[in-house]
């Protein structure tokens, strides 16, 4: 009975294995690019990579506002060896201590941006009593107490969060859209390269049928002394050609498909067949919009200004730091010490703080000195890569613009040829057939006419990888004219 389960089992398995193999997917250009955003592996990385910025601005969304905070010892208990001064004996003695303590508090904090300063309101109470000789009961309370402090010439970090933070938001945004559109792009690079593969693989199959077809016509003329020996051996050599070109293509094809599925984080044996997409409608980008919309949507020039600040944001606090610091913290509140926890909050007596400190570095050996001059020289090295960065984008966009406009004549050029391709190869192969065209000629047509697919697909590649890359660059739709950054729902992926 156990052999029987395990062969059903087996058998299952073999059913299950064999329908996977079996699964067949058809794809066209478009459903290829929304499949790798929702699926593939790219994109779930990128996804990943918005999140963490994404939360790091909620982190600091967070801690703009007020924050309470709990603050217990629940037990603490001391027992050691003391230094006493004893009256009677006029002398130091030393001790056994025992002491028992607990204490907790609760406190409201809010930065204030503007000075770089905290408020702050809170409320405390300590309790501790003494074992030995001398018993005692304590309870210490500060009802309430409500402070502010700062650093008066020090460095605000707060001030320079409120610049950098909300920058660096705004780029990881628009980072991942443009990190979309890379994906499209990959997309389009993996579906033309199955595109090939599969035209590849169809000429290699007509081909083999049109020589066997070819090499049959070839004996029956050779009977009548139409053709030469010589010519019914080229007829054979392609015929086994094209059955060696077609073994090669099949390889190929399966490489392209594998590589396609992977990608798009399907099982490596599903079976894909693509839909070409037509001869696109012609759009027309203008070089200066598509260079003023990279300069307001494209994430580099965010990243840009985010290295900018942060290295202002250094300058600033080593400059800072190389003088002196003064600090200031003032408080008012009550407070209240009795043997019972009652009385410990009767009575109140005002509870006031005001300190001031000034911290003054004399002797460094240079060394804030040198930091600061580092974090200066840095700011311009930064300054000047920002601006090589900008150029070299504004150089891709122009290009890719020049690209775009010509690759949208080369389809047309690209398709026209092809038409002429199939029509002179079909009009060679009708005049061999009835022994007006010599084996040459049609030779000839049969690679003019696979070259001509071949170069069809490459332009409908280059075309496509160009839109895109356009689309990556501005954050842009030319298409349909609308701004990528303003339709896309980042909730989505939150």
């Amino acid at each position: 009975m156990k052999l029987r389960i395990v062969n059903i089992c087996i058998l299952l398995a073999l059913c299950a294995t064999g329908l996977q193999a079996q699964r067949s997917l058809r794809l066209s250009l478009q459903h290829t690019i929304r499949m790798a955003n929702d699926s593939s592996l790219s994109a779930f990385r990128y996804q990943n990579m918005y999140l963490s910025g994404y939360w790091e601005y909620r982190s600091y969304k967070a801690a703009r506002l007020p924050s309470l905070t709990l603050n217990i010892t629940p037990a603490q208990y001391y027992r050691y060896i003391t230094q006493r001064y004893d009256s009677e004996q006029d002398l130091d003695v030393y001790r056994e201590q025992q002491m028992y303590s607990a204490n907790a508090g609760l406190s409201i904090e809010q930065n204030f941006d503007l000075l770089g300063g905290t408020f702050y309101i809170d409320t405390e109470l300590d309790y501790m009593r003494n074992f030995g000789a001398t018993k005692s009961t304590q309870f210490s309370t500060v009802p309430f107490r409500i402070g502010y402090s700062q650093n008066l010439l020090g460095y605000n970090a707060f001030r320079w969060d409120r610049k950098i933070e909300p920058l660096k938001y705004e780029k990881v945004k628009r980072q991942f859209i443009y990190n979309t559109e890379e994906v499209s792009e990959e997309a389009v690079n993996y579906f033309f390269s199955l595109a090939m593969a599969q035209a590849e693989y169809q000429l290699a199959a007509d081909n083999v049928t049109t020589t066997d077809t070819l090499y049959a016509i070839g004996q029956q003329r050779q009977k009548i002394a139409s053709i030469s020996q010589a010519d019914l051996l080229t007829l054979k050599l392609d015929k086994v050609n094209a059955r060696n070109t077609l073994r090669n293509a099949e390889i190929s094809l399966k490489r392209a498909m594998s590589a396609l599925a992977t990608f798009l984080n399907l099982d490596k044996n599903t079976r894909i067949e693509l839909d070409l997409p037509s001869r696109p409608r012609a759009i027309t980008v203008s070089a200066d919009e598509a260079l003023a919309l990279a300069k307001e949507n494209n994430p580099t020039y965010l990243e840009q200004r985010q290295n900018v600040l942060e290295a202002e944001q250094n300058v600033d606090k080593t400059r800072k730091e190389s003088m002196f610091n003064a600090s200031f913290n003032a408080s008012v509140g009550f407070n209240q010490v009795a043997n019972n926890l009652g009385a410990a909050y009767k009575n109140l007596l005002q509870q006031d703080l005001v300190s001031f400190s000034v911290s003054i570095p004399l002797v460094d050996w240079g060394v804030r000195k040198g930091k600061y001059n580092m974090a200066k020289n840095n700011l311009n090295v930064v300054k000047i890569a920002a601006r090589q960065e900008e150029i070299t984008l504004e150089e891709d966009v122009l290009m890719t613009v020049s690209d775009f406009n010509v690759q949208q004549e080369l389809i047309a050029s690209a398709e026209e040829a092809l038409d002429l391709a199939e029509l002179a190869y079909d009009e060679t192969r009708k005049r061999f057939i009835i022994g007006k065209a010599d084996i040459s000629s049609l030779t000839l047509a049969l690679n003019r006419q696979q070259e001509a697919q071949k170069n069809y697909i490459t332009a409908l590649q280059n075309y496509w990888l160009s839109y895109y890359k356009i689309r990556k660059l501005t954050l842009y739709d030319f298409d349909s004219g609308f701004s990528l950054s303003e339709r896309f729902d980042f909730n989505t992926y939150l």
